[in-house]
């Protein structure tokens, strides 16, 4: 039985959690977690995305908190309280290791503060949804202060190689397609988590993770309340304390709801 009553915060993946599939929110979601700020529920966007590329959802929800770039950048209103970005050298390093490994034409993309960069075309579709400020590049200038590197790598084993090549990272691979993500060792979204905690005041009993992601794994453990979505990664629903709808779904919405109705009337939750 957990104890929503004492839910101080709540903290959203964006792809495939909070985002639908053709990476919309639905308005019964989003009126759910207005409802959740005038309960006083903080809420808060936990992403891989960079700060920069989850712009148009962050303007939407307007978060308290933001943790982005798979923990590699913290936010607290206005201010970052934490950042982990690679040097110039170490992201060079990273690059030449992806290249030696794949070939010289891997496709690379690179998150900074502000700007995400990357070797190849951007979609008509991922125009419409966040990464139109995209900058195409052939990284013969390496940018400062990357925060992650992402590497297309359909094979598993050249992945384990450049995580053996690369000790000071962790290479991590996302749910869909042949992408892995490379950040500085340790960071994560969980360790984004506690650093949230320190500066908050608040406990991590206090806070409900949603996701659906491997990266989610170390969030959903870490909180008090780990949420799953019932299309997230079979290893994901496993270490999940509550499994919900998918993302298509107002799932979200509807769980929200019982979680206000808690606070307001002291009922459990199973």
């Amino acid at each position: 039985m957990k104890d929503l009553k004492s839910i101080k915060l709540l903290l959203f993946d964006l792809d495939d959690t909070l985002l639908r599939s053709d990476k919309s929110i639905s308005e019964g979601n989003l009126a759910a977690i207005e409802r959740c700020k005038v309960a006083d529920m903080l809420v808060g966007i936990s992403t891989s995305r960079s700060e920069r590329n989850a712009g148009m959802f962050i303007q939407r929800l307007r978060p308290d908190v933001l943790i982005t770039s798979a923990g590699a950048s913290v936010r607290v209103g206005d201010e970052r309280i934490f950042t982990a970005a690679f040097t110039r050298g170490e992201t060079e390093r990273i690059i030449a290791a992806a290249r030696d490994i794949m070939g010289p034409d891997a496709l690379i993309d690179a998150d900074t503060w502000d700007t995400h960069y990357r070797n190849y075309p951007i979609s008509e579709d991922e125009e419409k949804t966040g990464w139109d400020g995209s900058v195409t590049t052939d990284f013969s200038t390496v940018p400062e202060n990357a925060l992650m590197v992402c590497v297309n790598m359909p094979d598993p084993e050249d992945a384990a190689r450049l995580a053996g090549e690369l000790p000071f990272c962790d290479v991590v691979k996302f749910a869909h397609g042949d992408w892995y993500k490379v950040t500085r060792a340790g960071i994560t979204k969980a360790s984004g988590v506690e650093t949230l905690c320190r500066t908050l005041g608040i406990q991590k009993s206090q806070i409900a993770a949603f996701g659906d992601d491997l990266a989610d794994i170390g969030m959903l453990r870490l909180a008090g309340l780990g949420v799953a979505m019932g299309n997230g990664l079979p290893e994901v629903k496993r270490q999940a304390d509550v499994v919900i709808g998918d993302n298509n779904s107002d799932a979200i919405a509807e769980f929200l709801g019982k979680l206000i109705l808690e606070k307001r009337s002291g009922e459990g939750y199973a």
